[in-house]
Parts: C-alpha cells; structure tokens; sequence
C-alpha cells in the first residue's frame, strides 16, 4: 500500500482580492515550482493547527484559518500528497519568507500564468470556479 501524506495549504488573500502564491526553492523536490506556503501534518495535530504552525515557521507570520476550500490527493514518486487547502487570513501585517526563493499576489483569473507544484492545480481549479 502507497504511503500517504496528508498537507496543508494556505490560500491567503489580500485586500485586493489577490492571492498569495510562494516559489519552492531550486534545491528542494518540486523546486523552482510555485505553490500554496504550508507543509506536513503532523501526528495529533487538525488541519487548521498544521497551517497555523506552518505559516509560522515558513513566512513567519500569524494567519486566522477559517474554511476548508478543498481536499485533493496526487500522486507523485514518493507517495501520494493528500492537499488540503485553507482560505486564512493574514493577521501580521508583514511577513518574511524563510522556505520560498519569491513571492507574488496574483488574482484567481491569472494563477495559471505560474508553473505550479501539480497537487496545488486542482485547489486552483476550484478557486477558479468560485468566480
């Protein structure tokens, strides 16, 4: 049985409407591919705690989860990554990336424009659709 890997996924919006979108960095698996900031839930903790923390140690900043935007599984070599997608809400009014080589806020109609990590499209396609 292939092993799973359940992650989170951080869909923050700004003010504007635009949504946050981090590049993987080069030397990392998926490198040089944009993605959701987030990572790996860790054994005993909710979805909403694994993001919380998450954002924390990634862009070092405080968010405020509040829906669950979607559930998607892919497959790649090593697994299948169960992504679950949160909208949150930025509550740091800065925040500093410490795992991502670059940042953008794009609107949903131009998040296609990035090459992202493939588990991140299907989330896209639902962000999409809410237009």
């Amino acid at each position: 049985m292939e092993k799973t890997i359940k992650v989170v996924g951080a869909i923050i919006e700004n003010e504007e409407g635009q949504i946050l979108c981090t590049l993987r960095p080069t030397e990392k698996i998926l490198g040089n591919y944009w993605e959701f900031p987030g990572g790996k839930v860790e054994e005993g903790e909710t979805a909403y705690e694994a993001i919380k923390r998450e954002i924390k140690e990634e862009l070092e900043a405080e968010i405020e989860p509040y829906e669950i935007v979607g559930n998607v599984f892919h497959k790649y070599e090593r697994g299948v990554i169960n992504l679950i997608g949160i909208r949150c809400k930025l509550i740091s009014k800065h925040f500093k990336l410490l795992e991502h080589d670059s940042h953008i806020w794009l609107n949903r109609k131009n998040l296609n424009s990035l090459v992202w990590a493939p588990a991140d499209i299907e989330l896209i396609n639902k962000l999409k659709k809410e237009d």
